[in-house]
């Protein structure tokens, strides 16, 4: 039997812990799954999804990097009674090729074609990849580096996808039903701004510097990256320097009734809880 249970993948994820928080807090029921969750998900083994999708009649779909099983997913879980998905895909996403946010655009594809109500929401890079993985090592060393031009993104706090993520997943009368929104945070910044923002609230130096995509290739590959990763990022950053997510958009405002966090307001929160520290 379905009941009004959400059900949100990649729950240990950015978005996902921040979606089950908020929506418990809501006193709503929610499963929370992932590999290593308090449900176990895991997109490569089939055999978990039953479990997961159980009497839910929402999902939460953080898609996986492998496009495989995104369509088989997504008609086992309508089958069992899912009646609504809300997507976390990426701005940009449609300029994407293979080498870069396959598993996004499957998803989006697979839920439009599903024969249910869907949502799906396209934030812009989290200022969360500052502090929280992927750039914040580089920033307590001293030298973030990477192949951007002099083009501005408006980076979007992650706390703002979750709280538009669960105020989709909660509406009701289907008035987001086939809806695209696009997330960005109020201003666009390059990348040399924002390091320049995050050393003056760190109150240390912090230098940025701009490579070739060669170069940058170059840097992941001596770090270990393996092949398919290099490929991946420098297609993300192609797409950033074309500007095809560079100005602000509303989504924020036009979900939650408010505009979206200031990226110096994260600055100072992330800065004050010891997050670009100089290292030992």
């Amino acid at each position: 039997m379905t009941t009004d249970e959400i059900l949100v993948l990649g729950a240990t994820g950015k978005t996902g812990r921040r979606v089950v928080r908020l929506l418990r807090e809501a006193g709503r029921t929610v499963r929370a799954a992932s590999r290593s969750g308090e449900v176990t998900f895991d997109w490569d083994r089939p055999a978990t999804w039953g479990a997961a999708l159980d009497g839910v009649a929402t999902v939460y779909l953080v898609p996986p990097e492998d496009p495989a099983p995104v369509a088989a997913f997504t008609q086992q879980a309508t089958d069992a009674g899912v009646s609504r998905f809300v997507v976390l895909s990426g701005r940009g996403i449609e300029h994407m090729d293979a080498a870069f946010g396959a598993g996004m655009t499957a998803s989006e594809r697979a839920v439009r074609e599903s024969g249910v109500g869907w949502t799906i929401i396209r934030p812009n890079n989290f200022n969360q990849n500052f502090d929280e993985d992927l750039w914040r090592e580089p920033l307590r060393s001293g030298r973030l580096a990477l192949p951007t031009d002099a083009v501005p993104e408006p980076f979007i706090d992650v706390d703002d996808v979750a709280e538009v993520a669960a105020a989709l997943l909660t509406a009701e009368g289907g008035e987001h039903d086939g809806q695209i929104y696009e997330l960005s945070g109020p201003h666009a910044l390059t990348f040399d701004e924002a390091v320049a923002v995050m050393a003056r609230a760190a109150g240390r130096p912090i230098g940025y510097e701009r490579l070739t995509p060669g170069e940058y290739a170059a840097e992941l590959r001596a770090a270990g990256a393996p092949s398919e990763v290099v490929d991946a990022l420098n297609t993300m950053f192609a797409v950033l320097r074309a500007g095809r997510a560079a100005h602000p958009v509303d989504g924020v405002r036009r979900v939650l009734g408010r505009d979206a966090r200031s990226f110096d307001a994260y600055a100072d929160r992330a800065a004050a809880n010891g997050a670009w520290a100089r290292e030992e």
